[in-house]
């Protein structure tokens, strides 16, 4: 028996193809919609891919009118700010609910330091371990990622009863189809014949992961449970850069050797994409409280499917060819700067001697 019809909006995207998964299996009617309008192999063959450009508001109301004059529960994975809120509430009579992909990126400390402070001297924020979804956020706004993300929040929790929304602050997301998978940096070294790496902050940076896996858990269940509210979506561990390169040694049957520097990255040495000062560690008892959430995997257990792609990826092609979005995001170099890092072992070795 269906549960419902469901809309994903961006399903072609790394959270889409598990969502549209988990719902169709979970026993939703879905409607797949993306701008270039494509199938995942993995989606039941009942799944229904449209094409929908994000931007049209009027495709997207004749999109629910199809569906059969509205929507069970329209899943959004990819809404930034203000317009993209006032697009969705302005056809709340035609959605049942909502849940929508927010980030964790949007909460500040109590001194007013969060991810957009992190640059800057001081900067880093130092948060309670773990971040409840009651720590505060920044200001909404135009400005940065985290100031939209705080923006559609709000927009879309103030259409109250009219449209229930739960909105999911995510973590670092991981799993197959990443566009800027932080594993790469450690898969490449690896493949490159990398036996040593330096770590900032003495390996110890923890930035809570979320497979996609456990994301898409998480957006069934809040189907099956409207409500307006903001949770927090993570994985059970929230591992030590360090552990996670170990982990992936081990998926990969190599041993290398974890050279800590201890403070700030020197340069682009010791840089990585996990690299914060301090804990970020996300709270996910309330998603076990109101959905009754318990994770699909585990950040180790997940890590054997993320490498094999992976590798796929990077196989006959430059890493910067194979992810571009990441290059663009942290520049062709700064991630492997072999050169750099070799000169800094080697004064450190010989300090050390």
């Amino acid at each position: 028996m269906s549960k419902g019809n469901a809309v994903v909006i961006g399903a072609a995207g790394q959270i889409g193809r598990a969502a549209v998964r988990t719902l169709a299996e979970d026993g939703w009617e879905v409607t797949a919609a993306s701008l270039g309008g494509g199938r995942d192999e993995h989606w039941p063959g009942e799944v229904r891919a449209v094409r929908l450009d994000r931007e049209d508001g009027a495709a997207l109301a004749a999109l629910l009118d199809e569906v059969g004059g509205g929507v069970d529960v329209l899943v959004d994975l990819v809404a930034y700010g203000r317009d993209h809120a006032r697009q969705v509430t302005a056809l709340a009579d035609r959605i049942g609910s909502a849940v929508v992909i927010s980030s964790g990126a949007v909460y500040e400390d109590d001194r007013g330091r969060g991810f957009d402070t992190q640059g800057e001297p001081e900067g880093a924020p130092r948060y309670p371990v773990p971040i409840p979804e009651t720590q505060r956020t920044v200001d909404p706004g135009d400005s940065t990622y985290s100031t939209r993300k705080v923006l559609l929040e709000r927009e879309l929790l103030a259409a109250g009863e009219a449209l229930p929304v739960t909105l999911l602050r995510a973590g670092a997301i991981h799993g197959p189809y990443c566009r800027s998978p932080r594993e790469l940096y450690f898969v490449k070294r690896l493949l490159d014949g990398r036996a040593r790496r330096v770590l900032a902050y003495g390996g110890r940076s923890r930035f809570h992961p979320v497979h996609v896996s456990n994301l898409a858990e998480l957006i069934g269940l809040a189907a099956l449970r409207p409500g307006s509210r903001v949770l927090n979506a993570g994985d059970p561990q929230a591992p030590t850069v360090a552990e996670i390169g170990a982990a992936i040694d081990t998926v990969l049957d190599r041993k290398t050797e974890t050279v800590p520097l201890d403070g700030p990255p020197q340069g682009t040495v010791g840089d990585h994409p996990w690299a914060v000062e301090h804990p970020v560690v996300y709270d996910m008892a309330a998603a076990e409280r109101e959905l009754g959430y318990r994770p699909v995997t585990g950040y180790v257990e997940s890590l054997p499917a993320t490498v094999d792609w992976l590798t796929g990826q990077l196989r006959g092609r430059e890493w910067t060819d194979a992810f571009p979005a990441m290059a663009r995001s942290y520049g062709p170099d700064s991630l492997f700067d072999y050169a750099a890092e070799d000169a800094w072992l080697e004064r450190h070795d010989r300090g050390a001697s």
